[in-house]
């Protein structure tokens, strides 16, 4: 019989692929990104990153008491991704622009509707479909986020400390996908394995519009 983990990858594969076959990955990749648009990528990672702890403390206060295993398994998580949105605007200070207006800067509209979805499914629909947007922002990670950091120094100029937010989750991440396949293969909930494959799906399609709409002349007002 095929582990649930198994059936999640093979359930969100065609998403995967689209997401994979997006523009800014393909220039990420190509050596095609110039620093303005590292800095807006950034920008909007700092806008979702930093929504990462309050929505595991979320999705950790909604799980049911006869499923402590997952709770603790969220306050793992909790205690992995507590202060990465700092590391993102260390990477913008590095790159020469100014990190604190990003801060108080407002999103894109296509992530500030990626995080709002992601409270709404704890919120209003089932709180272990959050693992769906584990499965796409953990897997994406490890699928090109050591290779493009790589590819963006050589294309401009800039040194590691400008990739800490890169290259951290393109290594850290390949423990953590080992850690979230076994806590996966323990759900053996019908209705929330479809919940779980049901939110990826929709992660991967969000995040795929978070890429899109990286625009770099949002960027260039930023430096400092």
């Amino acid at each position: 019989m095929m582990s649930f983990f198994s059936t999640l990858q093979d359930s969100t594969c065609s998403e995967r692929e689209q997401l994979l076959q997006n523009p800014l990955i393909a220039k990420a990749l190509g050596g095609d990104v110039d620093r303005d648009l590292y800095v807006a990528f950034l920008s909007q990672a700092y806008h979702h990153v930093k929504h990462t702890t309050p929505l595991l403390m979320a999705a950790g206060s909604r799980i049911s008491g006869n499923r402590e295993w997952l709770r603790n398994a969220l306050a793992e998580y909790i205690e992995e991704e507590l202060g990465h949105q700092e590391w993102v605007l260390n990477d913008i200070r590095a790159c020469g622009y100014d990190a604190e207006e990003v801060r108080r800067s407002r999103p894109n509209p296509e992530t500030e509707l990626m995080v709002a979805y992601a409270y709404h499914v704890i919120d209003r629909v089932n709180p272990v479909g959050f693992f769906g947007m584990v499965h796409v922002l953990e897997g994406t990670s490890v699928a090109m986020a050591d290779e493009a950091a790589k590819c963006i120094a050589r294309s401009t100029g800039l040194g590691s400390d400008a990739f800490s937010y890169l290259t951290s989750h393109g290594a850290l991440d390949v423990q953590h996908v080992q850690f979230f396949e076994n806590l996966m293969n323990r759900i053996d909930d019908p209705a929330d394995q479809e919940d779980i494959i049901h939110c990826a799906k929709m992660f991967y399609r969000l995040y795929g519009d978070v890429y899109s709409g990286v625009d770099p002349r949002d960027a260039r007002p930023l430096a400092a």
